[in-house]
């Protein structure tokens, strides 16, 4: 996929993330059309992973979504677990976390990564393994 494109679709994604969607939901509409679900849908699907799965602070939301998304394409002959356990290395790598409040610094007041740039990461993890 061209860079263009994808830094497009990262972006569409954070702009869901400033309208009114929590980081899973984001990342699931910014992959609304090759999933072919309705907006309604994949709100309702990202729903309870805000901050932190289920407001806990606990995984990624967008982590969690790019989790979804995967699921939902099933297109790998890879199963999505195996899956997922690369796009968590790769985003713990660039994000320096998984973990919603280590992420945000909750804890530790040292913030690693911007949930707009968590959001990024996990648009850009699962585009390059469409």
């Amino acid at each position: 996929m061209e860079m263009k494109n994808r830094d497009n679709r990262a972006e569409r994604a954070v702009a869901y993330k400033h309208k009114d969607c929590n980081c899973a939901q984001a990342v699931l509409l910014a992959f609304a059309e090759e999933l072919g679900k309705s907006e309604e849908e994949l709100r309702a699907l990202g729903s309870g992973f805000g901050m932190g799965m289920g407001c806990t602070e606990a995984t990624c939301g967008a982590l969690c979504g790019a989790g979804m998304v995967m699921g939902l394409m099933g297109k790998s002959g890879k199963p999505t677990a195996a899956i997922m356990r690369d796009i968590l290395h790769e985003f713990e790598e660039k994000a320096g976390a998984t973990i919603c409040k280590d992420l945000k610094g909750i804890e530790t007041g040292k913030m690693l990564c911007s949930c707009d740039d968590c959001v990024r990461h996990a648009v850009r993890a699962v585009e390059q393994r469409l």
